[in-house]
């Protein structure tokens, strides 16, 4: 957590505007830390849910036991996205979908610089494409999306599977923020083609070009976008091999049944240390 206060700290020491929220951000930062340093110093042991968290509190504590353990999901639940046989038309055009709680500010900051420098690139090329805000408590910040045709603020949904279940991209533009994004391994575990920035899919060990597309720079993302279209438009070789690959990884690394094993064992031999160590002690 502390990470995320630092970044949101970064972020905003470079717009004037938001000296309060950075002052804010840097005092949480140094709150944060404190105290997660005094609780991994505390502990018999220490779960981190990816190798980049587990890093960063080894920094903190550098004698800390951290293990990395992954967030999972029930990958099994999931089915592939009626989207991946549709071919996009003027009639039907794609949506991008970004699903999250929207009140959330890595979200906030996600949408905006998407809809802001890298939607109107898109729409160079393809100018019917849509794109689909889909998550509870809209932020007053995204009102202004509101007046664009092209784009639509859902707010809170009963169901998110609809919406990802006819996305023809699905986006993650996170340029801040920490922690596994089960909105990702979601998507990826229904086979949606995905663009993310390298950020967005922190500690999730996929492959550029293999389970879905990495883009930092507006440009670039926008081509990773068009990219995609293209090929549904075409034969849909390479969504239809990407989609496959994603679904793949999740499965096999993401998946409560592959999980489970290993914080079970985990937890036995965290209980078998601390059995051996009472009884010897006089």
């Amino acid at each position: 957590e502390y990470l995320l206060q630092k970044r949101n700290a970064l972020t905003d020491l470079h717009h004037p505007r938001r000296f309060l929220p950075a002052l804010y951000s840097i005092v949480q930062w140094q709150k944060l830390r404190a105290y997660e340093a005094r609780i991994c110093r505390r502990a018999d042991g220490v779960l981190a849910v990816s190798e980049p968290d587990q890093a960063a509190l080894k920094r903190l504590v550098p004698s800390a036991d951290v293990t990395v353990i992954a967030n999972g999901i029930d990958a099994e639940a999931y089915q592939p996205a009626a989207s991946l046989t549709l071919t996009p038309t003027a009639q039907t055009p794609a949506t991008l979908v970004f699903t999250g709680k929207m009140d959330y500010r890595p979200n906030i900051d996600a949408v905006l610089w998407f809809a802001d420098h890298v939607l109107p690139l898109i729409h160079k090329a393809q100018p019917h494409v849509r794109f689909q805000i889909v998550g509870m408590n809209p932020h007053p910040r995204l009102d202004r999306l509101r007046e664009e045709p092209t784009i639509e603020i859902t707010g809170a949904v009963e169901d998110i599977a609809p919406y990802l279940s006819h996305a023809g991209v699905y986006v993650v533009p996170l340029r801040i923020g920490g922690g596994t994004r089960f909105k990702v391994l979601e998507a990826m575990a229904q086979g949606l083609p995905i663009v993310s920035t390298t950020l967005g899919v922190e500690g999730i060990d996929v492959t550029d070009g293999q389970e879905l597309l990495l883009a930092d720079r507006p440009e670039a993302f926008a081509q990773a976008v068009l990219q995609i279209l293209d090929s549904r438009q075409a034969n849909g070789q390479m969504t239809t091999a990407m989609g496959n690959a994603a679904r793949a990884f999740v499965t096999a690394n993401y998946s409560w049944t592959q999980i489970l094993p290993r914080l079970e064992a985990l937890y036995q031999e965290r209980l078998r240390n601390t059995h051996h160590a009472t009884r010897s002690m006089p």
